[in-house]
């Protein structure tokens, strides 16, 4: 056995000092990855698929996939038997709805039912709590259609191109209710007997023309869309029968400058729960509407310094028992969740301290406990499973080890499966009880030649701020073999927006990472303050002042991987799509003295091009913000470029303008830089198809143009 040794290196992290290798102590048997795996992706026999737990069937047994074949796992007895043949498909009374191409169609009792047939398209079709009636939207109004009379009833009358009821405007959708939500802007009542729905009047909201350039006379997309300081659409909450009638208005004034998030309706039905925000986003109200009158009350409200999100659809958990609900908020500088009676009146705090709560799994009310996820307390680069008693106490911890936990819960929560990894350590799946016991491994995504081949390294690093305030984040693959008499260049991958984060402590495995690995690279995630480890607390450090503190952050953690990680300072290249590409096209701009290269897609150039509610919760606006504008545009800074950019935009992305790429270049342009420059007809705020591939080509030479040196291996090119 010949065994190399290489010399090992201190890391000053953190509070601590952490001894490690940037090299392997390397056996001779080891095997070195192959071009299939490289190029392909092919780790069969290195890494295989973990069994997926498809479903709980009921408190104690779940649908459990392996090697394609269905078990049920019993959890008491810890045992799977296969399920010999698919169980005989009985007629349901379940009924379920969807469009087939324009018109509404019912699966009842595994037939298809037409309920609408005209020549006009239908969208988002729902169906009633109680089955008897299907909601949908038309040319911009909306409909019922009753299952047991094909009976249609139109809803509302006065939908356009400017007037839409029940199907939400472009940044609404976008902000505020989600693209899941695709358009749809009703909510049924829990007792079928009313629907919720916004009408928004967006005739004030300016245009903004897309144009691309296929066939002889290209094409034109006008889209309301409101910049930062437009005016915003006009949005009126109604509540309406679901066979027809007049409107009950809620008692808000349309032409307020105002935003009006995801409703809840009171688990009895009885009453819609509506939140208002202000136009600068820092007050939220949740007002309780009478469904008869429109008469609104104040049910919650909650104010901030800087902002709160709107776009919170899991604010609020009812509980079934009727005695209150549970809320989310970050009004502490971290979100946790607080226990409510149903008038709005807080009972107390159920969780408390420096960490987040990002869901809640379970709430078991016989025993008043509350099953959630959160932010790890010890590492926030991982998620963990909690539980604690409604009344704020026995906090305790139930998933273990040092890991990123994502679980399912069993219906009454006894019991939970939890997929778990870090780093160094490959998925597993686990089956564990509701004291944090592990009942039984249910899977490893290590196969049997995992330990016979030699994977390049990948550490969490943390690095002090520049302040000492913050433990910043960064997940790092070394290069294969590394050389610490060498220097290398670096790939920074990142988003960097408020509370969007990526460097978390998980398992990746790419075939492309490890051969740029093999090739000499360092590969690069990275957060800053503001990213949600820190909790809201640290996100607030963005407040009117985008790109400053990421930028700072990062560059405090560059400077470590130059000085610390045996990095190029000739050569760090950082890359991002979307606010990604907003903060790469930044780097070579405002941080154009440490970051020498980027490649940047789909970018925000300069926040006065972006949308009114995006925009807006955290920079404010142009008049009342008007320093903070300046500072955090690319163009301010276009002076400032050096080294090389690659700028990457969709034809008719109508999220991200090709507006702001266009003004970028040629700003560049006046300034007589050079720059690379690459467009996609036909491409949105992204893109797939051969395009696609070409757009990973496109990255791959420019890393191999500018970082590495050398020429791009064939089998790397898609």
């Amino acid at each position: 056995m010949i065994i190399k040794f290489q010399k090992r290196l201190v890391l000053k992290i953190a509070a601590g000092v952490v001894l490690t290798s940037f090299g392997y102590a390397g056996v001779a048997q080891k095997k070195e990855l192959t071009d299939e795996q490289f190029f392909k992706g092919n780790f069969k026999g290195i890494i295989q698929s973990l069994p997926t737990v498809a479903s709980w069937t009921d408190n104690s047994h779940y649908l459990i996939i392996k090697d394609g074949k269905t078990y049920i796992g019993d959890a008491v007895k810890g045992t799977e038997i296969l399920q010999e043949t698919t169980p005989t498909v009985q007629a349901s009374s379940k009924t379920t709805v969807f469009i087939k191409g324009k018109d509404v169609f019912a699966r009842l009792n595994n037939a298809d039912v037409q309920l609408t047939n005209d020549s006009i398209l239908e969208a988002n079709p729902t169906l009633s709590p109680d089955g008897n009636f299907v909601a949908y939207t038309k040319k911009n109004d909306l409909y019922t259609v009753n299952l047991a009379t094909k009976k249609e009833t139109r809803l509302t009358a006065d939908g356009s191109d400017v007037i839409l009821n029940g199907y939400a405007s472009w940044v609404y959708m976008e902000e505020i209710l989600g693209r899941a939500t695709a358009y749809k802007a009703y909510w049924w009542s829990p007792d079928s007997k009313h629907i919720a729905y916004f009408r928004s009047d967006q005739s004030m909201v300016p245009e903004f023309i897309i144009t691309d350039a296929p066939g002889l006379h290209g094409v034109v997309e006008k889209t309301r869309y409101p910049k930062v300081g437009d005016p915003n659409p006009e949005v009126k909450v109604g509540i309406v029968s679901p066979e027809g009638g007049s409107t009950v208005w809620a008692d808000f004034n349309q032409k307020d400058d105002q935003y009006f998030g995801m409703p809840y309706w009171k688990p009895d039905g009885n009453a819609l729960l509506v939140q208002w925000m202000n136009r600068l986003q820092n007050s939220l109200i949740i007002y309780e509407i009478n469904n008869n009158t429109g008469a609104k009350k104040e049910f919650y409200s909650e104010n901030q310094k800087t902002w709160i999100d709107l776009d919170n659809n899991d604010r609020v958990h009812f509980l079934s028992n009727g005695k209150g609900f549970v809320l989310q908020s970050d009004a502490t500088g971290w979100k946790h969740l607080y226990y409510h009676d149903l008038t709005g009146k807080r009972i107390n705090a159920i969780t408390a301290g420096k960490f987040t709560v990002t869901d809640v799994n379970y709430i078991d009310e016989k025993k008043d406990i509350v099953y959630f996820s959160a932010r790890s307390r010890e590492n926030t680069a991982r998620k963990d499973f909690y539980r604690v008693n409604l009344n704020g106490k026995n906090l305790q911890r139930l998933s273990f080890g040092e890991f990123n936990h994502n679980v399912s819960v069993s219906p009454d929560g006894t019991y939970f499966v939890t997929n778990y990894s870090n780093v160094s350590s490959p998925p597993r799946l686990a089956l564990v009880s509701n004291k944090g016991k592990v009942l039984k491994e249910l899977g490893d995504s290590r196969a049997a030649d995992f330990d016979k081949y030699t994977l390049a390294k990948t550490e969490f690093i943390r690095v002090k701020s520049d302040d000492s305030l913050y433990d910043l984040p960064m997940k790092v693959l070394w290069p294969a073999n590394m050389d610490t008499r060498k220097k290398y260049p670096v790939l920074i991958s990142i988003y960097g927006g408020p509370n969007a984060g990526t460097a978390l402590d998980t398992w990746t495995l790419s075939g492309t990472q490890q051969f740029y690995a093999k090739e000499g690279l360092i590969q690069v995630v990275m957060d800053h303050r503001a990213s949600g480890h820190f909790g809201k607390e640290g996100v607030n450090y963005m407040y009117h002042n985008l790109g400053y503190w990421e930028m700072k952050d990062y560059t405090t953690m560059v400077k470590w991987l130059i000085a610390n990680g045996n990095a190029d300072p000739a050569k760090i290249c950082i890359t991002g799509f979307s606010y990604g590409g907003y903060m790469s096209c930044y780097a070579v701009t405002y941080g154009a003295d440490v970051f020498t290269h980027a490649m940047a897609g789909g970018s925000v150039t300069d926040w006065t091009l972006y949308d009114s509610h995006y925009t807006e919760r955290f920079m404010g606006t142009p008049a009342n913000n008007p320093e903070g504008y300046k500072t955090s545009s690319v163009l301010t800074y276009a002076d400032k470029y050096k080294g090389m950019l690659q700028l990457v935009h969709g034809n008719i992305d109508d999220n991200v303008h090709m507006q702001n790429t266009i003004q970028f270049a040629s700003r560049l342009q006046d300034l007589k830089k050079d720059f690379e420059y690459m467009t996609y007809s036909g491409g949105r705020h992204g893109w797939g198809g051969n395009k696609g591939f070409h757009f990973q080509n496109l990255k791959t030479k420019f890393i191999y143009k500018y970082l590495l040196e050398k020429v791009v291996p064939i089998g790397l090119l898609k």
